[in-house]
């Protein structure tokens, strides 16, 4: 009698901003390690610039390339390009499974046109709830709506597990820590050299630094000018902090830093950051202020605090274990929570050495592992679906 064979299941990997490379990247590499599976990248290009340079950061070369970016991009227009764009891909590759990351509207309409043609979708980063699906918009709607068509969900955390429950999602549930963790040990180095210039003229060693991101849709306007109302007081407060912002392309952000901020000799306004320089940037700073969701991920696993510069959080974990506080968009909100660490060591301290709930790095392991369990039987591949 013959022995079987195992088929290796095929893998689509679908992602088109920068935040969604980092996180994804490290699964690339992943599954191209693991005999269990064939892997295959498609890009939207929903961003361009940033996204390319994560991927020559992590050294992924994409099989399809969609460029789909234009100016002037909305919403409906990168939902419909998506659609047809990956219509041909789908049918070329014939996976296996199609992986989407968390909430873009990349992954949300990768996922319904794998569903369009009953592929299986597995969802990166699944169960994250902020409980308003207008905040953050579009994204909180389009996670929802991809944990609906999902029939995989991998979630880092138990809680984010929860929520899928609750929403009555009983079968396809693995909890696997973030694979953001994996990007970070992977990039942050002790002797790393800046590759951005602007970076380079900047003294890190002889000041507290502050770590500034902020471009969420939702906060344009007077949140950010809230925002940066809070930053200026604090530059001019504190001798010892400067602030550095990597500032979003986008002129609705540009424009108001430039305004507010920009002729503060300890605020320095530099463009933004690829991957690694950004990791390697917060390795340096004292504290983190940001309406990002990856970074509240990110930077307590380099323990250093994050104030969260929004009205609510779909990682209310971070929160939990205080890792993170919410510092809201009111100027004065903000000030008083920066204040209270910049005044007080040991209240830094507490969040500074607080256990991040995101995971150890292996993420990217356990979802491999997920899927070779889930769809792999003798003999032949089995869709989870």
């Amino acid at each position: 009698m013959s022995k079987s064979v195992l088929k290796s299941i095929k893998v689509l990997s679908v992602f088109g901003t920068r935040p969604e490379a980092v996180k994804m990247c490290p699964l690339v590499k992943a599954i191209q390690g693991d005999p269990r599976l064939t892997g295959a990248v498609c890009v939207t290009g929903q961003h361009r610039q940033m996204l390319d340079q994560v991927l020559k950061a992590f050294d992924v070369q994409p099989d399809y390339d969609l460029n789909l970016m234009r100016a002037g991009q909305t919403l409906s227009g990168i939902t419909a390009g998506v659609l047809e764009g990956l219509g041909p891909v789908l049918q070329a590759e014939q996976p296996d499974i199609v992986l989407v990351h968390g909430d873009t509207t990349t992954s949300f309409a990768a996922a319904l046109a794998a569903f369009y043609q009953q592929i299986s979708v597995g969802h990166v980063e699944a169960g994250l709830r902020s409980g308003n699906k207008l905040s953050p918009f579009p994204e909180e709607m389009n996670r929802c709506l991809t944990g609906r068509i999902a029939n995989l969900h991998f979630a880092p955390t138990q809680s984010n597990a929860d929520n899928l429950r609750r929403e009555g999602i009983a079968h396809g549930i693995f909890v696997t820590g973030n694979t953001v963790i994996d990007a970070l040990f992977s990039l942050v180095r002790p002797n790393y050299t800046f590759q951005a210039e602007g970076l380079n003229k900047i003294d890190l060693k002889g000041k507290r630094t502050l770590l500034l991101t902020a471009h969420r849709r939702e906060n344009l306007g007077e949140p950010l000018r809230n925002i940066f109302a809070a930053v200026l007081k604090l530059a001019e407060l504190y001798d010892d902090v400067q602030v550095i912002y990597p500032v979003h392309l986008n002129p609705a952000v540009r424009e108001p830093a430039q305004a507010q901020l920009g002729g503060h000799p300890r605020i320095h306004l530099i463009d933004p950051l690829d991957v690694q320089d950004m990791h390697n940037l917060m390795a340096h700073c004292h504290l983190m202020l940001t309406d990002s969701g990856g970074l509240q991920e990110e930077a307590p696993a380099l323990g250093k605090p994050v104030l969260v510069l929004r009205t609510e959080t779909e990682r209310p974990e971070a929160v939990e274990m205080g890792t993170v506080r919410m510092a809201g968009v009111e100027a004065a909100n903000i000030l008083r929570e920066a204040r209270a660490l910049l005044d007080d060591q040991f209240a830094y301290d507490t969040m500074a050495n607080a256990v991040n709930p995101y995971g150890d790095g292996h993420a990217s392991e356990r979802i491999c592992d997920a899927i070779a369990e889930t769809c792999l039987i003798e003999s032949e591949v089995k869709r989870p679906c």
